[in-house]
């Protein structure tokens, strides 16, 4: 089963007027292979931003007056108000686009859980290695438009415009050296090689197992609460997609694999957004996308709250406007207070 936005193919058109001005000639993304690299390694904070404009080319959301005050515990609980968790952020002035109400939109509504559920009759492994999959296809979509060659020979994203690979100024992320050294990349190669990366792990079969013989169904616990693999190997370790022939390092894999594919949407979303994809009337893809992948990602234990950071005010607009149920754990890991501050802010009715 696809997600919600599939974007197999992108079908970019320009936006007209005088307030949303067209950024070149319509890109047709392309993709790239080659042979697998070292893996990455985790994110350090603190690093400078990218030196990509971040400013959006239309009018920005006003600033808050409460931001630029010294602001306390909201007196009647105690809580961390709205303003002050957006202060935390250390977000820059003016507002990304992208956290602007009107701006988080999707392409569709309804709620995106039931695409990121697991069918009762699917192995957990399987239904893991699915959504590996699933997602790595549509995020890929997008880093081709990145990669697409201009005119005069370069790509939007390149070792001038995003010399590191940075989400905003508190984030970026480096990549293990041959030697198993952490370092700095520009965007362009890290996104390269993490594609590489990625490919290889999917393309290995004695990861991602190919064999039909070897899927497996759940079993019913109503029946029986011991695992099929205990009744055929009794006394072996148990352990997510064991009984469809996955590795014991199979859940490790897929969460790296996943953490490595938030780090590229969150570039995507600092660095990115306003050009070309808000220019190229793909947001509304793009969100759809990346809040299927948040749901999924969260429901999955592939990612945690903590790994979340970069991307952490729109996950509270996206809880605080219903994108994300109650019951998930994206809605979980959200600070309501941030999101609803953030409507108030884009001037939207809650």
């Amino acid at each position: 089963m696809g997600g919600p936005a599939s974007v197999s193919t992108i079908n970019a058109r320009f936006r007209g007027g005088s307030a949303k001005p067209s950024s070149g000639p319509q890109k047709s993304p392309t993709g790239s292979t080659a042979s697998q690299p070292p893996p990455p390694e985790l994110p350090t904070q603190g690093s400078q931003s990218s030196s990509a404009s971040l400013a959006p080319k239309v009018p920005p959301l006003p600033n808050s007056p409460s931001l630029a005050q010294t602001i306390g515990m909201d007196d009647s609980s105690g809580v961390m108000s709205g303003d002050e968790l957006i202060s935390s952020y250390h977000l820059p002035r003016p507002l990304p686009l992208w956290l602007n109400a009107q701006y988080a939109k999707h392409i569709v509504k309804g709620n995106f859980m039931t695409l990121s559920a697991r069918p009762k009759t699917v192995e957990q492994g399987e239904w893991i290695a699915h959504q590996v999959v699933e997602h790595y296809r549509n995020l890929w979509n997008f880093v081709r438009v990145l990669h697409e060659k201009e005119d005069d020979g370069t790509s939007i994203c390149n070792s001038t415009s995003c010399p590191r690979m940075s989400a905003g100024a508190n984030h970026s992320f480096t990549w293990l050296n041959r030697n198993r050294e952490p370092v700095e990349l520009p965007a362009y190669e890290y996104m390269t090689l993490m594609q590489r990366w990625i490919s290889g792990k999917i393309d290995d079969t004695n990861i991602f197992p190919t064999d039909p013989s070897g899927v497996s169904y759940a079993h019913n616990p109503s029946i029986t609460t011991t695992p099929l693999s205990q009744l055929s190997n009794p006394g072996e370790p148990e352990y997510i997609g064991k009984r469809s022939g996955f590795p014991d390092k199979f859940v490790d894999i897929c969460q790296m694999i996943f953490r490595q594919m938030f780090r590229v949407y969150a570039h995507l979303y600092w660095a990115h957004f306003t050009e070309p994809f808000y220019h190229l009337n793909l947001e509304k893809q793009l969100n759809s996308c990346f809040s299927h992948f948040v749901l999924t990602a969260t429901a999955l234990d592939m990612l945690k709250p903590a790994e979340l950071e970069p991307m952490q005010p729109l996950i509270d607009l996206w809880a605080a406007n219903g994108t994300f149920p109650p019951e998930s754990k994206a809605y979980e890991y959200a600070n309501i207070r941030a999101g609803e501050r953030l409507l108030q802010l884009s001037n939207v009715p809650q």
